[in-house]
């Protein structure tokens, strides 16, 4: 059965096209996604993302279990409210899923991971657990609300109280806090988000979450769907699971190395896969194209390189650019000159760096 958000009522009230995404009937549009897209990257618009699962982990060996379960190491999270984003592999160093955790306490962490994972996620995180003693928590009394865009944190701040309205203002990048609202209702605010754009993603009890929204479009932040949502991430080069990545594809083939901490003395899950792959340098790699030819890049076509086959992973017309781009995954080496094959016609693209978009403008070169 499809499952609905708290805000779905809020949705359709405002005339979305609703699609099921991953189980839940979710916003793809309000009317024109490129206008939404153009919303967040010049001023401030907001996605209804309470689709995502939040879990809450407790115990006293809970830093230890998230040593093990995780490739990047929580070690490096020193602040209560830090956050850290990581992958959650299999043996084989296949991605489980991508997801953040929050350092609550000595023994209290939050992670937020996919909709579309939800239930394979909480077995295995639950399995996983068990022998530390760890408590695994679904918090689905909750939503959530991402405010992204670059007037998005303004907007924000003036819907939090004033008590709590500086500490908010100075929050770091991939940082969080227990706030309240001015209108008392209680507030997990997180510099965080997945367009690209600054902003926060706003936890909130579901009893409060439409008041909230309601609250953000009267201050004039314009509601945004999943259409955009892809659009912007996929520009500021962020991975899609199940599309970029999944249990076949491991962190160093999804352009994710970084996420990998190597660090002495942790056995984490699928180390011992990842560091031969590493050490052979055999790797498949995910590159970043543009076409500059007219066309759309789309999931599943077949590109050619210098040093081989591979396919286009995601890929779509980027409103921020004008012409389109996508995620390629070709063999190791130096990938030469690149051409996807369209409908039998092999296009030309060029290979650039990620992001496409950084600070709401084309890189340059792009």
């Amino acid at each position: 059965m499809t499952r609905k958000t708290i805000l779905n009522q809020s949705h359709r009230d405002a005339g979305a096209r609703m699609v099921d995404f991953g189980g839940w009937d979710m916003p793809l549009n309000y009317g024109s996604q490129i206008d939404e897209h153009h919303q967040v990257r010049r001023d401030a618009g907001m996605f209804d993302v309470s689709h995502m699962t939040v879990v809450d982990l407790h115990g006293a060996r809970v830093k230890e279990f998230l040593r093990h379960l995780v490739a990047n190491s929580v070690d490096k999270l020193k602040v209560t409210g830090k956050a850290l984003y990581t992958c959650m592999l299999n043996p084989q160093g296949g991605v489980i899923d991508d997801l953040i955790i929050y350092y609550l306490g000595d023994d209290f962490y939050r992670l937020v991971v996919n909709a579309s994972t939800r239930d394979k996620d909480l077995a295995w995180i639950g399995s996983q657990a068990e022998p530390f003693g760890v408590e695994v928590r679904e918090r689905d009394d909750l939503a959530m609300i991402a405010v992204q865009g670059p007037n998005a944190r303004d907007k924000v701040l003036g819907l939090i109280d004033e008590a709590d309205r500086a500490a908010v203002a100075k929050l770091a990048k991939f940082a969080a806090r227990n706030v309240r609202a001015a209108s008392g209702a209680r507030l997990f605010v997180a510099r965080t988000g997945y367009t690209g754009e600054d902003g926060f993603e706003v936890v909130t009890a579901q009893e409060h979450a439409v008041a909230l929204w309601d609250a953000l479009l009267a201050a004039g932040v314009a509601p945004a769907g999943l259409g955009a949502r892809d659009t912007l991430r996929l520009e500021a080069g962020m991975g899609l699971y199940g599309q970029d990545m999944d249990e076949s594809v491991t962190p160093l083939e999804a352009a994710l190395a970084w996420t990998v901490s190597f660090d002495e003395g942790r056995d984490f899950i699928g180390r011992a896969a990842l560091e031969a792959q590493r050490d052979a340098g055999d790797a498949r790699q995910m590159i970043a194209v543009v076409m500059d030819d007219k066309g759309v890049l789309r999931h599943g076509q077949k590109v050619v390189a210098g040093n081989g086959e591979g396919e286009i992973l995601s890929g779509t017309f980027a409103p921020t650019l004008g012409k389109a781009i996508a995620f390629a995954r070709v063999p190791a080496g130096e990938p030469g000159e690149v051409r996807v094959d369209i409908r039998g016609r092999e296009v030309p693209v060029r290979v650039v760096q990620f992001p496409f978009v950084r600070d709401g403008k084309a890189r340059d070169g792009i």
